[in-house]
């Protein structure tokens, strides 16, 4: 299964693309899409969707994963991210690609263990999991990873749970 995290942002979007075969994990590729700040954002948004298109088309992910927005304070971030958000799953639904979010405990419970970790202990977890050398950098692309992992390891268990193990 290709899993495709995305952490997305009007100015950094986050992708991580993730091959699971049973309980083994390859990266495939991670980076950043992103845009300059004095575009004006649908042309922003043009250029996301135009990245995300071009990485589902070159990785053809069987699963298309992002972090619940929430936003407590900043109604003007939760408006960006929440337009981005949409450019993603429009790409993917254009190509017929299963969507599914986590909430941000979900995904520190699946990478760290523990709904609290801060994000030193996520990339950190990141990096080890996935045997990579150095942290992925920026955060960004490390925080599309950890919501990748977190969707390959609720795919593993739902797969013992349905043999029955």
């Amino acid at each position: 299964m290709v899993i495709v995290g995305f952490d997305p942002g009007t100015a950094i979007t986050g992708y991580g693309v993730l091959q699971q075969e049973g309980q083994g994990i390859a990266v495939l590729t991670f980076g950043c899409i992103t845009t300059p700040a004095n575009l004006a954002a649908p042309r922003r948004l043009q250029r996301i969707y135009e990245e995300v298109c071009r990485l589902l088309d070159e990785y053809q992910p069987d699963v298309v994963v992002t972090e619940r927005l929430f936003f407590n304070r900043n109604e003007t971030t939760a408006l960006s991210v929440g337009r981005t958000i949409g450019v993603i799953l429009l790409a993917a639904a254009q190509r017929g690609i299963e969507w599914v979010e986590y909430t941000p405990l979900q995904v520190k419970t699946a990478v760290v263990g523990y709904g609290g970790a801060e994000k030193k202990q996520i990339q950190y977890m990141v990096t080890r999991l996935l045997g990579l050398s150095a942290t992925p950098q920026p955060d960004d692309a490390a925080d599309a990873l950890a919501v990748a992992l977190c969707h390959a390891h609720s795919a593993w268990a739902k797969g013992l749970e349905a043999r029955g193990r």
